[in-house]
C-alpha cells in the first residue's frame, strides 16, 4: 500500500515542500530511503524501528520504500523521522487516518523510545508550509513555542510517536498560545552611557548611529573608550518592530539557535567575533551552507573590534552586503542568498602600536607602517562607512571625576524612538520595506532628503573642497537626514550637514 505525506526542508533560511512517498511491497524484509538522502536521513532506518517497537507498534517485515521527493534536492537532518514512521503506521493499516494527509504538515527526530526531538527551522519551515495553504502541523513539542507565533495554522505540539497517531486519529486537539509581546519593553541596559566618562563627541555619533542605522567607525589609541561605547550601543538601539523580529526569528530558528521556550526574537542581535574568526563563520559558507556573523547580526549590530586585523578578505567581501544589505554564497552545489541587512560598529588603532597622535605615550611606527596599516581598510570599504570619528584618550581630571558622565542610556533611547517614529511615518508610503535612513536608495534621499538654502552652500562647498564621491554625498545626506530627525525638524538644516561633515573627515580619508 502506498501512503502520501507532507514535510518540509531548509534551503538557506528558507522553507522548501518535500513530499514523502511510502510504498509496503511483497518480498524479502529491506528498508530503503531514496530521494538523495545524506548519512542523517538515511539512519532515520534504524531510528524508526526503534521507535515504533518501543512505542508497541508492529513493524512490518516486508519491502518497505521511502522515496523523498524531489529527488533533485539533498535531504538533511532527522526531521523525516516522524513523518517516515506515520507513513508506515498507515501504509501497513495500523492506524486510520481521521483527517486527511493532504492538510498536514509533519516533521520530528525520533528518538529510540518513540520521544520526539526538537529540530531547528520549524518556524521558518511552517511559514512556507502557510504559503502553500497547509492549515494544520504536527511539529515536537519542544519546538511549539517557535511555532506560536504563527496565524491559521493549527499547530499539534507532540510529546513522542503515539501523540502524533492521536492527532492522525482526530484524538488530540491543537496546541494554542496566546502570547502578547511588547518590543517597548525589551532592552539590552547591561551597560549604561552615563557610566562611561566623557567621550561626548563619540557618545553622540553612537546616538546618531542607533537612530538611523549608519554604519560607524572609532579610531582611537588603546584604552580610549572605543569597545565600551560599540557595547553601551546595546541600551539604546530602537525596539524592534513586528516585521524585522519576524526576519530575525526566522534566521535563528534555521540555525537551531532559540531557546526551546522562545516564541520570537524581541531585541536586536548584537554579534561580535573575534578577528581570528574564519572567512565562513563571519560572512557563511561551509560544505553544507550555513548563515555567518552577518546575517546573524540582521537588524542589529555586527561589532567587529581590532577591524584591521580581520583576514582583508573578509573585510573586502563586506562591501557586497553594506551595499545590497545582503550576501549570496555560491558552492558547486548550488548557491544560498542570506539577508545581511546589520549596521556595522568596527574600532581599530590608528596605527600598529596604537598611539599615534595619543597626547601622552609617543608613536614608534614610521609613516610609511602607518600608511600601509590605513590602507587595510581600502577606500571603496571606507566609502561605505558613514561616521568615522576619532576617540582620544580622556584627561586626567576626567578619568578620576566620580559624577555620571552626561545623558542616561533612558534618555537617548527615548530621544531615539521619536526619531525612528519620523521615520517610520515617512517611509509608511513605500512599496519597499525601509525600517531607517541608512537603508534609503537613491529615489529616497531625493524624496525625503530636503535641504534648506544654507544645507546646500554648505554641502556644494565641502564637495568640492574634499572630493567627495557620489556614494558619500549620498552618506552625508542620510544621516544629516538622521541628525535633523534627532531634532525633529522636518527639513536639513546647515548645522545638520555641518554635523554630517565632520563624521566624514578622519586621517583616513
Amino acid at each position: 500500500m502506498n501512503t502520501t505525506l507532507y514535510s518540509e526542508g531548509l534551503d538557506g533560511i528558507s522553507g522548501i515542500p518535500i513530499i514523502i512517498e511510502v510504498n509496503i511491497a511483497e518480498g524479502l524484509p529491506k528498508f530503503d530511503v531514496v530521494g538523495l538522502p545524506d548519512q542523517s536521513v538515511s539512519e532515520s532506518r534504524e531510528r524508526v524501528i526503534a521507535a515504533m517497537l518501543n512505542s508497541k507498534r508492529f513493524f512490518p517485515p516486508k519491502r518497505i520504500t521511502i522515496n523523498l521527493a524531489p529527488a533533485s534536492i539533498r535531504k538533511t537532518g532527522g526531521l523525516y523521522d516522524l513523518p517516515i514512521a506515520l507513513g508506515i503506521l498507515l501504509s501497513s493499516v495500523q492506524i486510520f487516518n481521521k483527517v486527511g494527509m493532504n492538510e498536514f504538515v509533519i516533521m520530528g527526530e525520533l528518538a529510540l523510545d518513540g520521544s520526539v526531538r526538537h529540530v531547528r527551522g520549524v518556524f521558518s519551515m511552517l511559514m512556507n508550509a502557510k504559503k502553500l495553504g497547509i492549515k494544520k502541523a504536527i511539529i515536537p513539542f519542544d519546538n511549539i513555542r517557535e511555532a506560536s507565533i504563527l496565524s491559521d495554522i493549527e499547530i499539534y505540539g507532540v510529546k513522542n510517536l503515539n501523540e502524533a497517531v492521536s492527532v492522525l486519529e482526530g484524538d488530540i486537539e491543537c496546541s494554542s498560545f496566546n502570547e502578547s509581546i511588547d518590543f517597548e519593553t525589551h532592552y539590552d541596559n547591561s551597560l549604561d552611557f552615563e557610566d562611561i566618562k566623557g567621550q561626548e563627541y563619540a557618545k553622540r555619533a553612537a546616538m546618531v548611529s542607533a537612530a538611523g542605522s549608519h554604519n560607524f567607525i572609532m579610531v582611537g589609541s588603546p584604552g580610549s573608550g572605543k569597545t565600551l561605547i560599540a557595547k553601551a550601543l546595546k541600551s539604546i538601539m530602537p525596539p524592534l518592530t513586528f516585521e524585522e523580529s519576524i526576519e530575525i526569528t526566522n534566521i535563528y530558528s534555521t540555525q537551531g539557535m532559540l531557546e526551546k521556550n522562545q516564541s520570537l526574537i524581541v531585541v536586536r542581535p548584537f554579534r561580535s567575533p573575534h578577528h581570528t574568526a574564519s572567512y565562513a563563520s563571519l560572512i557563511g559558507g561551509g560544505h553544507n551552507i550555513k548563515a555567518g556573523e552577518i546575517t546573524l547580526a540582521h537588524n542589529g549590530i555586527l561589532f567587529l573590534d581590532e577591524f584591521t586585523e580581520f583576514q582583508n578578505s573578509v573585510l573586502q567581501t563586506l562591501r557586497e552586503p553594506l551595499e545590497e544589505n545582503a550576501i549570496t554564497i555560491n558552492r558547486a552545489s548550488g548557491s544560498v542568498k542570506f539577508p545581511a541587512n546589520f549596521t556595522l560598529i568596527a574600532a581599530m588603532n590608528p596605527c600598529p602600536c596604537g598611539y599615534y597622535g595619543d597626547t601622552v605615550i609617543a608613536c614608534k611606527c614610521s609613516s610609511n607602517s602607518i600608511k600601509r596599516y590605513n590602507a587595510k581598510v581600502s577606500g571603496p570599504l571606507l566609502d561605505r562607512i558613514d561616521i568615522v570619528i576619532e576617540v582620544r584618550r580622556l584627561p586626567h581630571d576626567k578619568l578620576t571625576q566620580t559624577s555620571k558622565g552626561g545623558m542616561s542610556s533612558k534618555e537617548m533611547r527615548e530621544i531615539i524612538k521619536v526619531a525612528r517614529t519620523i521615520q517610520a511615518k515617512r517611509f509608511k508610503s513605500l512599496d519597499n520595506k525601509i525600517f531607517s535612513n541608512a537603508a534609503m536608495g537613491l529615489k529616497e534621499v531625493n524624496m525625503f532628503a530636503t535641504l534648506e538654502t544654507d544645507a546646500k552652500d554648505i554641502l556644494n562647498l565641502a564637495t568640492k573642497k574634499f572630493n567627495i564621491t557620489a556614494r558619500g554625498y549620498d552618506k552625508i545626506l542620510k544621516v544629516a537626514r538622521t541628525i535633523s530627525d534627532l531634532d525633529e525638524s522636518e527639513n536639513i538644516k546647515g548645522s545638520h550637514i555641518s554635523e554630517a561633515l565632520h563624521y566624514r573627515v578622519s586621517h583616513l580619508t
